[in-house]
């Protein structure tokens, strides 16, 4: 009987993933044009647990941060009112934290995560339903990518506008993220 434990043991494995590239857009539309906003740094931290072959079996715990003021548009004038928007001189970071995630395996490499994460933008937090795919790229390497649509107005975040309220963007955005986790 101990020996199935310490094999059962050995059969998973949990490991610290942190991240190495990040690639983060936001995209929306306005009265004018479709716009978005990138920025490549975010600060992520995950526990992910696998099998002795190498599948994701869990995510044990996630936290994500990322500067609001590193997002872009290459307009100054948009980034501006963005960052008036959501508030960053009172709330600088937009954050994520895991609550709960369920693993799917696709295949040997990629796998689906269907977790709740709770999202804080200027300052609100969220209970937010988000699905990811994850690729493992090596033993100590994966790729975790993903969108989710939201409204800001569900933050409490007044969509910014411009030329005098010429210009308005609309409510809905979409977060795409592209990360690489390495352990």
């Amino acid at each position: 009987m101990m020996v199935f434990l310490l094999l059962g043991g050995l059969a998973t494995a949990q490991g610290k993933f942190m991240t190495k590239t990040a690639n983060m857009t936001v995209e929306g539309t306005s009265t004018l044009h479709d716009w978005h906003m990138k920025s490549s740094s975010a600060e992520v931290s995950a526990m992910i647990e696998k099998d002795a072959a190498g599948k994701v079996t869990a995510v044990k715990s996630m936290s994500f941060t990322m500067a609001a003021k590193s997002l872009k548009s290459g307009k100054d004038a948009m980034d501006k009112n963005a960052y008036k928007s959501l508030k960053t001189d009172q709330n600088p970071n937009i954050t994520a934290t895991l609550k709960k995630a369920d693993v799917t395996a696709k295949d040997d490499k990629t796998f689906l995560v269907k977790a709740v994460v709770a999202l804080t933008v200027a300052g609100k937090t969220l209970d937010t339903p988000l699905e990811a795919t994850i690729v493992k790229v090596s033993d100590t390497s994966y790729t975790i990518k993903g969108s989710k649509s939201f409204k800001m107005s569900a933050f409490e975040v007044k969509p910014p506008s411009f030329m005098m309220g010429a210009v308005k963007t609309g409510d809905d955005v979409t977060l795409k993220f592209d990360l690489t986790l390495n352990q």
